[in-house]
Formats: structure tokens, sequence, C-alpha cells
């Protein structure tokens, strides 16, 4: 789904474009450079960017989470939440917290007894109705199927964290029709989810990424 970024995340995204022309002009562009970049173009998309110094910045992130919660609202069944960068992760539960959404977290830093407990009161119990997950930390080997729904907050730029995210709800026991939204507000999120969902491997096309955002 189509989101508008605000403002503040529109200026710093052209902000870091600008810089990216100008770099580009001066030499050459190598894969592991243009990653950097994309990755931060893409955590502005999100709603919080780390800086140069290891800090945060956050963004308004109204517009997305105004269409996250409608389809969280037409939703039959429970909704993951997939959301690639780690502090957006504690911004976003704080909001559905904050509006009566029984909401989980599944993350690198949960331990993994934890994981066990609240992947099972997902599918046994009515509450939570939401987990909000940092994708490579469920994409293998988990049941799901009390959701019916995917939401990606941002595209991952790991094809296979995408592919087996998405199996989560598509398991024996799944006795609904899945849906996967993607939210969407930029060029580069845009560009990424196109390669994921052709099945084309992110990382191998960097500097065409890279190439196509400051053309």
């Amino acid at each position: 789904r189509e989101i508008e970024l605000t403002r503040q995340q529109k200026k710093y995204y052209k902000e870091l474009q600008d810089k990216m022309v100008m770099h580009a002009a001066g030499e050459e562009i190598t894969a592991p450079n243009a990653a950097v970049v994309m990755n931060k173009l893409l955590q502005i998309s999100c709603g919080a960017v780390y800086t140069d110094g290891g800090d945060s910045l956050e963004f308004d992130i109204k517009h997305r989470y105004k269409v996250l919660r409608e389809v969280i609202d037409e939703s039959s069944k429970k909704v993951l939440v997939f959301v690639p960068f780690k502090h957006v992760i504690d911004v976003l539960t704080d909001k559905l917290r904050g509006e009566g959404i029984s909401t989980e977290i599944i993350r690198g830093d949960v331990p993994a007894a934890k994981r066990t407990d609240i992947f099972k009161r997902f599918q046994e119990n009515d509450d939570p109705k939401v987990l909000v997950i940092q994708p490579q930390s469920a994409a293998h080997g988990v049941t799901l199927t009390a959701a019916n729904t995917d939401v990606w907050w941002g595209p991952t730029s790991s094809l296979e964290t995408y592919a087996q995210a998405n199996a989560r709800v598509h398991r024996s026991g799944q006795d609904q029709k899945c849906t996967v939204v993607q939210l969407q507000g930029s060029g580069v999120e845009k560009r990424v989810y196109s390669l994921l969902d052709n099945r084309i491997d992110v990382h191998t096309k960097m500097i065409d990424l890279y190439n196509e955002m400051i053309d």
C-alpha cells in the first residue's frame, strides 16, 4: 500500500540523495558503499535512521501507522508485522499498546524461552493479537497460522528472509486465505519490494539501486 512520507522524512531523504549524487560524481561506487546508503534510505522511509555516531533519529510515522491500523482492523485473524529495523520496533509497539492492541515483540534480544512462550500464546490464546517481528528472528521453523496477514512495515534486503518470513502463515493448519501487505512510501522501497517479488537477490543489485536513486 502506498504511503506518503512525512515532510521531515522527505527532507532527510532528499538530502541523502543529494549527497549520493555528489559522491557518485567524485569516485566509483562500490557495492558495500551502495549497501550502506541504501540501508539509510530504507531507515528514513521506515521512521528512524541511525546516525554516524550510533544514535537514532526518529521521524513521525503517523501516515504509515494509520495504514497499518487499517490493515489490522480489516484482518479476520491475527497479524504479523515485520519491521526490519530494531529501533522502529520499540516505537511501533508502544503506539499499538497505547491504543489497546495486545502486542508482543520477537527479535534477536528476546530469549529463546520467552520467544517460545510468545509463539505458543499467539497460536493458542486470544492475546496477543499482533506480533511485531524483526524478520530474521522468526524466519525458520515457526508456525504462526493464528495469523493470516503479513504486513511488511518496510522491505528486508534478504530474499531468503522475505520468503521464509511470509511462509510462517502459509503452513499446515492455515484455514484462511493469506494476505501479504507491503507498506511503501519511497522509491527505494518500491524497487526493493519489486526485486523481492521477482525473487532477485537484492544484494547483487546494490550498485544498480544506487544509480537508480540518483537518476
